[in-house]
């Protein structure tokens, strides 16, 4: 079937869509999953709480733009008016060059979710790497850091290569195996193991926090654990 806002193409279960979030099925009354044994794609991901979690991510995204271009267009604007180097008009324009930026960042950030799709791929390889960075304390102060860059290189059904970076941190580098089959969620940007059944926590789909395999909610933003 198709979404009954943007047209997507849905299985014939599907409560969302899971490109535009849209319900499909207002009667719908989400029911937790009974006896799981860990193994498999979860249904909760129907969950309305995942739907509205997107949203709020995209309100606040534009609420957080909108903050950051007040504050360059006021900041620009003050500057203008007491600094002997730069006056207004045209330290103004720069706080509106500045605040326009703040918007199209955020409107591709949103643009960039709503366009996600939901996919399929297996964990291909995993690496880590030993790199440097380099620390600036001042125009001629600066030293370089350590640390460990930990990939998790992922081959979708279509044949494309993802990639999940951290650095110094190894949770998710640990997390996943090589050959775990995973599911990308669109609007969440996130992955979904396959089979958790050896697996002591299990991240939040929503959020990302870890939580314990045990819980069935997360415990920061109180969405359904997808198990």
């Amino acid at each position: 079937m198709n979404c009954t806002n943007c047209g997507e193409k849905l299985t014939q279960d599907a409560i969302f869509c899971n490109l535009c979030g849209v319900e499909q099925n207002p009667t719908y009354a989400f029911q937790p999953d009974v006896n799981s044994n860990l193994v498999g794609f979860s249904n909760r991901i129907n969950d309305p709480a995942f739907a509205r979690y997107v949203k709020n991510t995209y309100l606040w995204s534009a609420i957080f733009s909108v903050l950051l271009a007040i504050a360059a267009i006021v900041g620009c604007y003050i500057v203008g008016e007491i600094s002997p180097e730069m006056s207004n008009p045209d330290s103004l324009y720069i706080g509106i060059g500045i605040g326009s930026m703040f918007f199209v960042i955020a409107f591709f950030q949103i643009i960039g979710r709503k366009r996600t799709k939901t996919w399929d791929g297996i964990i291909e390889d995993k690496a880590i790497k030993k790199k440097k960075q380099r620390e600036n304390y001042g125009s001629n102060d600066y030293h370089y850091v350590n640390y460990l860059e930990y990939t998790v290189v992922i081959r979708s059904d279509h044949g494309k290569l993802y990639e999940i970076s951290a650095i110094n941190d190894d949770t998710m580098y640990n997390y996943y195996n090589i050959g775990d089959k995973v599911r990308h969620h669109a609007g969440l940007n996130s992955f979904e193991k396959f089979d958790k059944s050896r697996d002591t926590f299990i991240p939040c789909n929503a959020c990302a926090s870890l939580n314990d395999i045990k819980d069935d909610y997360c415990s920061r933003c109180k969405c359904p654990l997808l198990k």
